[in-house]
């Protein structure tokens, strides 16, 4: 039996299939998921989340959100989400960049703070290609 796993942004579905494994970025930790898992609701962080299905690992990048786990459905709902494998390393690379660069010149704590988001967003896509 595997686990029915369903990521849920805003504007799309990005993942409806079924999994074997999950590796969820929890606001605690990384939380496991196999099946047979008590129910549990918890918040997501921004990072990484993993899959296996097929004895193949997926990476979906969540940006920050909701997991509910109940009778082997695992339910997320994020403000966003990405494939791994539809990240160019090049690009998020540069985005890394571009945004550390923003993280050293913001001068007001608003700035700070909107950067430093960013730059775990920038941080957790270029963890998911790699």
């Amino acid at each position: 039996m595997s686990l029915n796993v369903r990521v849920i942004t805003p504007d799309k579905v990005v993942w409806d299939s079924s999994a074997d494994e999950i590796i969820l970025p929890s606001s605690t930790g990384q939380l496991g998921i196999l099946t047979d898992h008590a129910p549990l609701l918890t918040a997501l962080d921004i990072g990484v989340m993993r899959l296996k299905a097929e004895g193949k690992w997926t990476s979906i990048v969540v940006m920050e959100g909701f997991a509910e786990v109940e009778d082997n459905k695992v339910t997320i709902l994020c403000n966003a989400a990405e494939e791994g494998s539809s990240i160019d390393l090049a690009t998020a690379r540069a985005e890394l960049e571009k945004v550390t660069l923003l993280v050293d010149e913001a001068t007001t704590k608003k700035a700070k703070i909107e950067a430093t988001i960013e730059l775990r967003k920038s941080k957790a896509r270029l963890q998911a290609v790699a």
